[in-house]
């Protein structure tokens, strides 16, 4: 019965057929009904003129009334118990059959929660088998295109860059190295990958990271380039510029030769910028707080399409590499890193020319600019298709080196 205590309508219908089963079947013996006790009193007075009653017939009659009540009860308990107004036989079993189904609805109501519930992770798994093969169809997509790039404009001019001995002839003569510096896909040995590979076999200018390449992860792959170079190559100054950056190779080696003598030298635009703390922004930092109050700006560091430091700057970067807190942004991560030494900051405006018609103008005023770019692409805009246009207008001249 414990088991129906919440359930009010379960109940009253009990209690309802106990008080039939218990009052209607079975009154105590000294409750007579005021209707029965007149009946009896008027029978009382029709015998109390007539003669008494014998001993032996009051025996009889006590026999015959036990008979009758016998007979009575008997078929007055068969006439309920095939009653539909009365408790059947079966009724605790009913009830305990109740019980049973409502734990078999509660295991189904469980069971059907756990399948929706497997039902969900099943198409999740999905979701994300079809993400995978779409990756996998993006990267060979990315692989043929860059293979059919090779005919459009600009790219002439990279190939002749790019061929190995032009490459070593430089290095050998000039002491200038160039490598283009890359990790590795989030799938490692993908159709990327491979196509990162044979394309490194063929030219040999590459420097490959342990990294995983990824916008968000710029911060670690500045780090990690400039420990890996100081560790390869013995050099004055360690430079990074974007692939989509127009660079006069001259003019940035006579710019670099005349900070020779510096000590912990930090060379490239310098700019400041606001603290974006505003979520889905390009540039987000979520650290924006570390930076004071909302509005605030950073402090001064160079912009992260070009810029160079000492060879002391880099061996700091490689000693300290494990404890170089990353920000979000790359450029900013790198000016953390020195705000706080002895480190001389040089704003180079050379190094951050625009395209046509400011790189332009400017060379042919004898002021060669070393790197141009779009500030609104970060890079020159569209910049396969443009690259040539920008250095036939701005282009230092093949004797400069």
């Amino acid at each position: 019965m414990k088991h129906f205590s919440k359930d009010t309508n379960i109940k009253l219908l009990l209690s309802d057929k106990n008080y039939k089963f218990g009052v209607g079947l079975w009154p105590p013996m000294h409750t007579v009904w005021p209707w029965k006790q007149k009946q009896l009193d008027n029978e009382y007075r029709k015998m109390r003129p007539g003669k008494a009653l014998s001993g032996k017939a009051i025996f009889v009659l006590c026999i015959a009334s036990f008979v009758a009540g016998s007979l009575f009860t008997s078929r007055t308990w068969t006439h309920y118990k095939n009653n539909n107004h009365n408790i059947p036989d079966d009724h605790f079993t009913n009830v305990a059959k109740i019980t049973a189904d409502c734990d078999h609805n509660k295991r189904k109501l469980v069971e059907g929660e756990s399948v929706d519930i497997m039902g969900e992770v099943t198409k999740t798994h999905q979701a994300l088998q079809s993400l995978d093969k779409t990756i996998s169809a993006l990267e060979m997509e990315l692989a043929v295109a860059r293979t059919s790039k090779s005919d459009e404009d600009g790219q002439n001019n990279k190939l002749e860059l790019r061929a190995s001995e032009k490459l070593k002839k430089m290095e050998k003569e000039k002491g200038i190295v160039i490598r283009f510096v890359i990790g590795h896909s989030a799938t490692t040995g993908g159709v990327l990958d491979k196509a990162i590979d044979a394309e490194e076999e063929e030219h040999q200018d590459f420097l490959r990271l342990n990294h995983v390449e990824g916008y968000h992860q710029l911060s670690t792959k500045t780090r990690l380039y400039f420990s890996t170079a100081i560790s390869i190559w013995d050099a004055s100054f360690y430079v990074k510029v974007d692939d989509d950056v127009h660079l006069n190779l001259g003019m940035l080696v006579t710019s670099l030769a005349r900070h020779r003598s510096k000590p912990r030298v930090y060379i490239g635009c310098m700019k400041s910028g606001p603290v974006l703390s505003q979520k889905g922004v390009k540039y987000h930092e979520p650290e924006y707080w570390k930076f004071g109050e909302e509005g605030n700006k950073y402090f001064r560091h160079a912009t992260g399409q070009i810029y160079a430091i000492s060879k002391d700057l880099a061996a700091y970067i490689s000693i300290n590499l494990p404890i170089l807190h990353r920000y979000a942004n790359e450029d900013v991560s790198l000016g953390a890193w020195f705000i706080g030494l002895e480190v001389e900051h040089v704003d180079d405006r050379s190094l951050c020319c625009g395209t046509p018609p400011d790189c332009e103008w400017k060379a042919r005023a004898g002021k060669v600019c070393a790197a141009s770019f779009d500030w609104s692409c970060s890079g020159i805009c569209k910049s396969v298709e443009r690259m040539k246009e920008v250095h036939s207008a701005c282009g230092e001249g093949d004797d400069a080196l």
